[in-house]
């Protein structure tokens, strides 16, 4: 298969596609997605296909992961343009199942992760990341990729799946892949398309305060507290945004720095984390303190 991008919205149909190519030795890449599809996206795309022979994309907005109140409703669908866009980026296969066949009605089992989903979105969206890890490990079980890539401006979630991965003894590579921004520095997201034209010029204060803080860094600012202030202040200076969090966090067990837990100064591996109201848009980006980073090509 190559240069066509078959849409498959049948279980059964999809494993038995997965059948064939292992009876080919063929490596399976996956990227799951609820669509709507940008250069992000597709960048995630590009590296599956790097790793693995096939790259599978799923196109699935998740019920589970979406609190009474948000914006699953209105959540943006495009599966036309999705599928021109995953052909171009290389995926050979598009998996498009009903939420009826992911969940049964009379489905009983969720999948949760405790520690590293408590903070940050953990806090603010308390059911979000239960519905996160129940819908990826119905999708590993049912593609059986071996290599799965997730993005890492959703840097939680990345934390989160591999720690499910290696607590359950499933045997798939996960990889992270790199924040795609705008021209100004705007880290991409299927929901920045709510944004008022004015909101838009606004947000970019999240990478300017991910920016800034990286500069003191630099300059020998390790002060955990000084350094999230910063970030907390330039936001504040947006009128029309209103701040969920602005924390620093150890990379891997994301506990907070400066806590009981992380009782010590900045160090470079450390991220700072952000989340940020628009009017009705949530939008979130994290950056390493140190380090290559995809703010460094932003003017």
């Amino acid at each position: 298969m190559s240069g066509k991008t078959t849409i498959i919205d049948s279980i059964s149909a999809l494993r038995g596609q997965v059948a064939q190519w292992r009876k080919q030795d063929l490596r399976v890449g996956f990227v799951p997605t609820m669509g709507f599809l940008h250069q992000g996206h597709l960048s995630l795309i590009h590296k599956a296909k790097a790793h693995t022979d096939r790259v599978i994309v799923s196109i699935f907005v998740n019920p589970t992961q979406f609190a009474p109140g948000e914006d699953l409703d209105c959540y943006p669908r495009d599966l036309e343009g999705d599928h021109e866009k995953v052909q171009q980026a290389g995926g050979d296969v598009i998996f498009f199942p009903s939420v009826e066949d992911m969940y049964p009605k009379d489905a009983q089992t969720f999948v949760e992760v405790k520690e590293v989903t408590k903070p940050l979105c953990g806090s603010s969206r308390p059911i979000h990341f239960r519905g996160v890890a129940t819908i990826v490990t119905k999708l590993f079980n049912i593609v059986t990729p071996d290599l799965a890539v997730f993005g890492k401006k959703d840097f939680q979630q990345l934390v989160t799946i591999q720690r499910m991965v290696a607590d359950l003894h499933m045997d798939i590579e996960i990889l992270g892949g790199d924040i795609i921004r705008e021209e100004d520095g705007l880290a991409l997201s299927s929901r920045n398309v709510y944004l008022s034209p004015e909101e838009r010029t606004q947000a970019n204060c999240l990478n300017r305060a991910l920016r800034l803080v990286r500069q003191q860094f630099a300059s020998g600012n390790i002060d955990s507290i000084e350094l999230v202030s910063a970030a907390k202040k330039l936001i504040q200076e947006q009128p029309l945004g209103q701040l969920d969090y602005a924390e620093l966090r150890d990379a891997n067990t994301l506990l907070q720095v400066g806590s009981e837990e992380v009782n010590r100064t900045a160090i470079g591996t450390d991220r700072l984390f952000l989340a940020v109201h628009f009017g009705k848009t949530r939008l979130i980006d994290n950056a390493p303190l140190e380090g290559p980073c995809s703010l460094d090509t932003i003017e």
